[in-house]
């Protein structure tokens, strides 16, 4: 009977979220996969340049380092409509594995049926503003934090040889997950850090080799291009730098990157508490936040790097007691509910200045802000110092008293 109660359950919540996001998501057309569509027809069928095309009527292109448009390449030999099938079957299959290895630890600690919390996590995620742009933009944001989280979570956390490929690979495909490099070296994790630059350069000489035009476009005129990402001061982009372009209406890099300075520092000095504490869940949850804070650049559907911390903050809420417990498992509910309701968009034609603007239109921005400092670090080893691989892994591990670093 309490099976039957839970697909019940699960049914009403999964139809309420599919007639929300039918409601409510904006019809993109995969403008984003069309980009990368018509670049790599153009590349690969018609003899173009591929950063020299840009999507007709517009003045977007392909804004991807070389590598990844040789891993997207095999797009240019099937049809339209089979692209759009394969990157939406793609994103739900690695979004599924995704929820399930955050929902997974909840469901253990709290005593809860797997299949069920990862239900009902799915449906939430699935509800998740970043989350509707990515599918229908045809993005890449979930097969990147895919790469990431994989490296991070059972790679690096079991000081394997191979730790840091699939940052490297990611940063090669896209250049923003490259902080999570600096994040390894902030917590020296030297072999993973030197594993993951040398193999984001090794597949980006084999592109070099591969498409040496290509290349040398890419690396001395269309990464320089920010006209090919769009404005900075688009209300879209919710990062620090978009909310200075929004408020200050100019070139205000210097304002910019003292915020960013000042971010960094932050997050390094939390970056090492979660090393220190054995707490990669917490390291991936930071990094990725940190990421979409200092980005010049950050869409509202490269905002799904933020679901680590708020499956860590609601799952730290659940665990906690008292006034903490209700804090948390608040503060992650108002973020998702905000990043699910498409707030920023009513001052889309209104969004300079300091009044509402400033303080809804830029409210994404905000949350990332509030998680950063929010998410929790949970205390599995007892360290001096975050371990290197070439220490010996005789730290004791404490696993019957778990406590949160602030």
């Amino acid at each position: 009977m309490r099976t039957l109660w839970r697909v019940a359950a699960v049914v009403v919540l999964a139809v309420a979220v599919g007639a929300f996001d039918l409601f409510t998501s904006e019809r993109h057309g995969f403008f984003d996969l069309k980009v990368y569509w018509g670049a790599l027809n153009y590349w690969s069928n018609h003899g173009g340049m591929i950063y020299d095309y840009l999507n007709p009527n517009t003045l977007y292109g392909f804004t991807y380092p070389p590598f990844a448009a040789l891993v997207m390449l095999p797009m240019a030999w099937v049809q339209w409509e089979t692209a759009i099938r394969i990157s939406v079957v793609l994103t739900v299959i690695v979004s599924s594995v995704l929820v399930w290895w955050m929902a997974r630890p909840i469901s253990q600690r709290q005593g809860w049926s797997p299949w069920f919390t990862f239900a009902i996590a799915a449906c939430m995620v699935a509800a998740f503003e970043p989350m509707r742009e990515t599918v229908n933009f045809g993005q890449v944001n979930m097969l990147l934090l895919f790469l990431v989280a994989a490296d991070v979570l059972f790679l690096l956390a079991r000081k394997s040889p191979w730790a840091g490929v699939g940052i490297g690979l990611a940063t090669a495909i896209k250049l923003t997950p490259g902080v999570f490099i600096i994040y390894l070296l902030v917590t020296k994790r030297w072999r993973a850090a030197i594993t993951s630059m040398a193999t984001a350069a090794f597949v980006t000489l084999i592109a070099g080799l591969i498409a040496p035009n290509a290349t040398r476009e890419f690396w001395t005129s269309a990464l320089l291009d920010t006209d090919r990402v769009g404005q900075l001061g688009f209300i879209s982009n919710q990062s620090l730098q978009g909310v200075v372009a929004r408020v200050f209406l100019g070139d205000m890099k210097p304002v910019w990157a003292v915020l960013v300075l000042i971010t960094l520092v932050y997050w390094g000095w939390r970056s090492r508490k979660a090393a220190v504490a054995g707490d990669e869940r917490a390291g991936l949850a930071l990094t990725a936040v940190v990421g979409c804070l200092i980005s010049p650049v950050t869409w509202v559907h490269h905002l799904v790097w933020l679901l680590p911390a708020l499956f860590l903050v609601a799952g730290a809420g659940f665990r906690e007691t008292g006034r903490r417990k209700w804090v948390l498992l608040s503060v992650a509910f108002v973020s998702w509910a905000i990043l699910c309701s498409r707030l920023v968009w009513l001052w889309r034609f209104d969004n300079t200045g300091w009044g509402l603007p400033f303080v809804f239109g830029s409210s994404y921005i905000w949350i990332s802000i509030v998680l950063l400092v929010l998410i929790p670090i949970e205390a599995t080893a007892k360290s001096e110092e975050p371990k290197t691989e070439d220490q010996a892994e005789g730290t004791e591990k404490d696993s019957s008293s778990p406590s949160l670093v602030a």
